[in-house]
């Protein structure tokens, strides 16, 4: 079957997307927008078959940050003006939303979201339970604590706007052909081998691109070339009554979070679903190829805890006609969030999928950023919380993401804290050390799978309640600190992502992808900054030339698989080949004012006086063990990071332990590491750097080399943005108000209007409050004068608090 207007399958285009679903249909459609026209879109059965056609519609704006929300936005955008364009309805309905709270958390939390709504641009505003009642009449309100009203959110039909969207990729030159499966991808057989096509069962394509937009399809789909699309597919309910008095078209969207549903109304009644906080998986061996415009069974079970909530909402629901309780299964990722962007594993071949349930406001902007990262080789705006690369091989394994998407489902409406963990499918990657330090009060926390250690409290002492205010690990957090500081303090920090590059062009490679200068002396230790076209931080990194052709790069635990793939893909035919070592070698760093006296204890080397200078790292003995030794310490002031094979780290840390504990050496965790690092100014990437950030607004142009004898990606860009001037600049504050305590994400005010948000926070035990920083932003250029010259604040949740500017770091002290 082939869709109207489309001839038979043709031999070749320039990209073929897979799925025909919302999400294939605007990548198709934005493909065109941009000026391409030898785009073909295969579906093995239907368009809107699979997931889209029985998604509730729900369109809401506001994300967990600026850049997702700035996408959501646009896709609001796109679905009030398509009808316009085509000519087809898309059942757009601008009726605005309202989010309800039940709990003074949620109030604080709704507020938090309130702030930072205004900082992205979003109309929105606080509403008492009375006024939410007046917008949503049925509604029960007098157990609520307030709400937040965004008038600009709406609904749609998903059928209906998907269609628009194909007509409009139609009228574009794409062509749509439903009825083909396709049944394998063409490779390369390059060492990252590249897309040449696919085959169908009606013949090969060949193409120069593909795009998975399976759906709950996409993992399977994504086997057959080795890409890994770690997602798993989860019965997802909703219920629908018949007609309702009182109900009709403009009633806004409700969600009421700590009942886990939401509402919305539909010919006349509601639709009534929600994410209960254990899913139900769905157990099939595999997804079969003709689930088309099918349900699974009703599970009234299952479904029993969101009636509940719904009936106390809503008490018209007692005696309104139950026409449906829809079950329709949809795929869901390990943290939430969706997948975007080209797969690590093959060149060409990206994935827009894994929507969580919300791919209905999100495909547009989605669907926009996929087009852009094909055509103009990345996307315009950073997509960190939803790039494919931030996900692990590990994540593909059947039992983690089945364990994972029990609780992963419940995320949507779950009252998430800051810095709360999940708790499911743990532990997995465990350092040598991991028992020790849990017999020591560890208390871990995961990353990239790796159990880390975020702080250790006494081994009877009760867990740690989530808040918002001062947590309870607080005080073990600030012993730490002051061990760090006035004594000693060793961190296992084994996760740290660890890379080889080796063979006699791999200084070519670092040269262009790296952008400070990279042909140093043999040992010698280079922090670089790793940027895009546009000049954004595609990470930063630290690299060791071990020997005259051989690399050690080590970078951040959640940048494994970005890293890698940014570097493998920019070798092409350079003699070179890249190593993922991080299992090979632990990292040890001892950190504090009496880290070289604990060392010069059990090695030689540093007995005999220092060896270090400049960056220089050296082999040193140990104890028993000889390892490479760097004279860093990333919380600032002094300190050792010690690379360990993997086998030597309980030997190293039990030689180290024995050595320092006379001298107050200390066991240390992430948070403090963190607390610390804000406190001596050390930027993060995912927090202060990242593809939106340029070395210029970060301040790390000493990470930058512009005339080091060789182009390196995004110089051109950094010498525009020289001339030009920035429009933002990352800026340090203390919190005047030593019982506050932020935690990130707040909102900066600077003379009492919003220009950024908070990007790290940290409570210093040296200062006896906060340290903050965040990026300052204005339409016209930033310079110190404009900083200067600001007066800032904090809005914490609708509390407004004194800020004070730091010119330097707060560590080390003048």
């Amino acid at each position: 079957m082939t869709s109207p207007g489309s001839s038979k399958l043709p031999k070749s285009a320039r990209v073929v997307i897979v799925g025909g679903g919302i999400a294939g249909v605007s990548v198709a459609y934005h493909l065109t927008k941009l000026g391409w026209r030898e785009v073909l879109l295969l579906e093995q059965g239907q368009l809107t078959c699979g997931t889209t056609w029985h998604a509730a519609g729900l369109v809401g704006q506001l994300r967990a940050n600026r850049s997702m929300t700035r996408m959501s936005m646009y896709g609001t955008q796109l679905y009030a003006e398509l009808e316009r364009e085509t000519g087809l309805a898309t059942g757009w309905k601008k009726c605005g939303s309202i989010t309800v709270a039940r709990t003074a958390d949620r109030l604080t939390q709704l507020k938090r979201s309130l702030a930072s709504a205004k900082s992205f641009g979003l109309e929105a505003e606080f509403i008492t339970p009375a006024e939410a009642g007046k917008l949503f009449p049925l509604m029960r309100t007098d157990d609520l604590a307030g709400a937040v009203w965004l008038p600009n959110d709406g609904k749609a039909n998903p059928t209906d706007l998907t269609q628009s969207l194909a007509k409009g990729a139609r009228m574009g030159g794409a062509q749509i052909v439903e009825g083909v499966k396709v049944t394998g991808v063409r490779l390369t057989s390059h060492a990252r081998p590249q897309v040449i096509g696919v085959s169908t069962e009606q013949g090969n394509v060949d193409c120069d691109y593909i795009v998975n937009c399976a759906g709950q399809w996409a993992r399977e789909f994504g086997q057959l070339a080795g890409v890994n699309v770690p997602l798993y597919s989860a019965e997802h309910f909703y219920l629908v009554t018949g007609k309702i008095d009182g109900v009709h078209p403009d009633l806004p969207v409700v969600r009421d979070p700590d009942g886990y549903i939401y509402f919305k109304e539909e010919v006349g009644g509601l639709v009534m679903g929600g994410f209960e906080p254990k899913a139900k998986p769905w157990d099939v061996a595999r997804i079969p190829d003709k689930f088309e415009f099918q349900l699974l069974s009703e599970d009234w079970d299952q479904f029993e805890i969101l009636m509940q909530n719904a009936l106390q909402r809503t008490p018209c629901l007692e005696s309104a006609e139950i026409k449906q309780l829809l079950n329709g299964p949809e795929s869901f990722t390990a943290d939430g969030n969706f997948i975007l962007g080209e797969a690590p594993e093959v060149a060409n071949y990206f994935v827009c999928a894994g929507f969580n349930s919300a791919g209905i406001a999100n495909s547009g902007g989605a669907g926009r950023l996929t087009a852009e990262w094909i055509v103009d080789g990345g996307p315009s705006q950073d997509l960190w919380d939803v790039d494919i690369r931030r996900l692990a091989a590990y994540l593909g394994n059947r039992r983690f993401l089945r364990e994972r998407t029990v609780e992963s489902l419940g995320l949507h409406y779950a009252m998430r804290y800051p810095r709360q963990e999940l708790q499911s499918a743990r532990p997995l990657r465990r350092s040598p050390l991991y028992d020790r330090l849990q017999a020591r009060g560890a208390r871990f926390g995961s990353r990239m799978g790796w159990e880390r250690a975020n702080y250790f409290a006494p081994l009877d002492a009760a867990p740690a309640r989530d808040t918002f205010g001062k947590p309870d690990w607080l005080p073990y957090m600030l012993a730490e600190q002051r061990a760090a500081r006035e004594a000693a303090a060793i961190f296992d920090q084994s996760s740290f992502s660890k890379f080889l590059l080796q063979g006699r062009e791999a200084l070519s490679v670092l040269q262009k992808v790296c952008a400070n200068q990279m042909n140093v002396a043999v040992d010698r230790m280079v922090y670089t900054a790793m940027l895009n076209e546009r000049g954004g931080f595609e990470s930063d990194l630290t690299v060791i030339r071990v020997a005259p052709n051989s690399f050690l790069i080590i970078t951040g635990t959640a940048q494994t698989t970005r890293d890698f793939a940014w570097i493998e893909s920019h070798i092409a035919d350079a003699h070179a080949v890249l190593t993922d070592v991080t299992s090979a070698y632990g990292v040890l760093s001892l950190m504090g004012p009496r880290s070289s006296a604990i060392l010069a204890r059990v090695s030689p080397e540093i007995a005999a006086g220092d060896i270090f200078s400049g960056n220089q790292t050296r082999m040193i003995d140990v104890g028993p063990a000889r390892i490479r030794a760097a004279q860093i310490a990333y919380i600032g002031g002094a300190g050792f990071e010690l690379y360990v094979p993997s086998e030597m780290m309980a030997t190293i840390y039990e030689t180290l332990e024995e050595a320092g504990h006379d001298l107050g050496l200390a066991d240390g965790g992430y948070y403090t590491i963190d607390a610390l690092r804000v406190e001596a100014g050390r930027r993060a990437f995912g927090s202060e750097l990242g593809p939106d950030e340029t070395p210029l607004e970060a301040g790390l142009m000493y990470a930058v080399k512009m005339e080091k004898g060789s182009d390196f990606i995004g110089r051109a860009a950094l010498q525009e943005q020289e001339a030009r001037g920035t429009h933002k600049r990352l800026a340090m504050f203390t919190v005047d108000d030593s019982a506050v305590f932020p935690w990130g994400g707040e909102i900066l005010l600077r003379d009492g209007a919003p220009v950024g948000e908070v990007s790290s926070a940290g409570y210093s035990a040296c200062l006896g409050r906060a340290v903050v920083m965040g990026y300052v932003r204005s339409t016209a250029p930033i310079d110190t004068v404009f900083l200067a010259q600001g007066r800032y604040q904090l809005n914490i949740a609708g509390e407004i608090v004194p800020l004070t500017r730091l010119t330097r770091p707060a560590y080390p002290p003048r």
